[in-house]
């Protein structure tokens, strides 16, 4: 053990720990979740190059000795190379505005440049935590530029399997473009269409949510680095915030835009809300198709039975030979986890008071979570699910042949009350609609199978032009 002090007093620290006695409070202060900020490596990462781009802004400015500012800037580097992120210990929930996490990342900083250095950890007359690692720094801009910079990352890495996915879905539609099926609005039968359109809206819409997740990055490239406590700047140099901006932007390949208003940006959670919100969208809609993939493969003998999903795993400890829709209930379920964490984002967003919100850290936890849970409904939907789906061809015919939604397609011909009067008759007897309206005289059987051939159907080809009227003569 070694003893390190602070304001409060001394406390025993484990001898080969990189965090120091800020960490070691915080461990006792907030034992929540028990759920370590390593449990994210894109926030780790993200604290990292916030304080290399800060390093060597201070650097630049001439407000850090360069040797000291060359030693964070090799070990921030080897955090974003992926070492040292056991040492990010801490909960991921805590009190304090995420004041233990920055403390934290400065600890681990100094101790591995110590190390670096030939210093024992906790020697910080010669590399100090805050006086050097935080130079310029308040955990109120730095706290907000890296959760800020990990969403983005994380986004991104959503974006790909979102994009995968909707391709998949728009596979399939190709797949299946000339399997025609009974269509159903509010679980009943209506008009009929094509399996492969059913697809091609899954494909669509979730188009439409990947770019209005994209938008949102622009956003999060917003910071207030130089803000320092509450926007004034103090203790920052004012070439700081210029300086650590464009360093930052060339660290992590995205360009930042500092704030016009520090102040403002420095209590705004607002495009955390965007951001979560867009994500909740994403996610309901989603699972609105896993829904629909679940009934459609209902059965397989007593339910639609209109696709089949890939079995993944026996689905009853008693029931043998039960196989359960499985891999889309376990997106749903991921659906419902980002609705409640979306309701947790607007209150703790709602909660912030005058110049900081003490609640950046349960809003970065769940809006972390939500990223990564959709990133990986969308892999295994994709991958375990979609990508096996086969249509069961034979049933959907049949269905469609005994359908009386077709009639729609005659209403044109033959007028909606003798339509509706064979519909009820189809459903009553035996004898299809196509069989009726030939029966009873309203058109001849090679003009029926032409306007309810699968092609007009479906609309691929329009069912009608102009509708002739009948003609009347004209009056004596």
């Amino acid at each position: 053990m070694r003893q390190e002090r602070d304001s409060l007093g001394s406390m025993p620290i484990p001898a080969d720990a990189y965090w120091g006695i800020h960490t070691a409070r915080a461990l006792e202060n907030f034992p929540i979740t028990r759920r370590a900020l390593s449990n994210h490596p894109n926030l780790v990462i993200a604290l990292a190059m916030v304080k290399q781009a800060a390093a060597r802004a201070n650097r630049e400015i001439g407000v850090l000795d360069p040797v000291k500012a060359e030693i964070i800037d090799e070990v921030c580097q080897e955090i974003i190379d992926g070492r040292l992120h056991e040492q990010f210990v801490l909960g991921v929930l805590q009190g304090g505005a995420g004041t233990s996490t920055n403390m934290s990342a400065n600890e681990i900083i100094a101790n591995r440049g110590l190390e670096l250095m030939g210093r024992a950890k906790g020697d910080y007359e010669h590399l100090h935590p805050i006086d050097d690692v935080n130079r310029s720094q308040s955990t109120n801009d730095v706290y907000p530029t890296a959760i800020k910079l990990a969403m983005v990352f994380s986004t991104r890495s959503l974006l790909i399997e979102h994009a995968l996915l909707s391709d998949a879905f728009a596979a399939k539609a190709r797949e299946f473009a000339h399997v025609l099926k009974v269509g159903r609005t509010q679980l009943q039968d209506a008009v009929p269409m094509t399996l492969g359109q059913e697809f091609r809206g899954f494909a669509t819409t979730m188009r439409e949510d990947h770019d209005r997740l994209s938008e949102t990055i622009p956003w999060l490239n917003e910071i207030n680095m130089g803000a320092t406590a509450i926007g004034t700047g103090i203790t920052a140099d004012p070439r700081y915030a210029e300086s650590v901006r464009r360093h930052l932007s060339a660290i992590s390949g995205y360009e930042m835009i500092t704030a016009p208003d520090l102040i403002e940006a420095t209590s705004d959670a607002g495009i955390f809300m965007t951001l979560s919100g867009t994500l909740k969208r994403a996610a309901v809609k989603l699972s609105k198709i896993c829904n629909d993939l679940r009934l459609l493969s209902s059965g397989p003998q007593a339910g639609l039975g209109e696709i089949n999903l890939p079995p993944r795993q026996a689905g009853s400890s008693i029931m043998p030979g039960k196989v359960n829709p499985v891999i889309p209930e376990v997106v749903n379920q991921v659906a419902f986890s980002i609705i409640g964490a979306d309701a947790t984002v607007t209150a703790a967003a709602e909660a912030g008071q005058l110049q900081l919100n003490a609640f950046e850290p349960v809003i970065a936890t769940s809006i972390m979570q939500s990223l990564a849970w959709m990133s990986n409904a969308c892999r295994t939907l994709r991958l375990n699910c979609v990508d096996g789906i086969t249509a069961n061809t034979e049933r959907l015919a049949a269905m469609v042949d005994s359908s009386v939604g077709i009639v729609t397609a005659l209403t044109p011909y033959i007028g909606y009350q003798a339509s509706a009067a064979l519909a009820y008759e189809a459903l009553s007897g035996s004898s299809s609609i196509r069989q009726l309206v030939v029966e009873r005289g309203l058109m001849e059987a090679d003009m029926v199978a032409r306007v309810l051939s699968p092609e007009r159907l479906s609309g691929v080809v329009p069912a009608t032009g102009a509708i002739a009227l009948p003609m009347v003569p004209p009056e004596d």
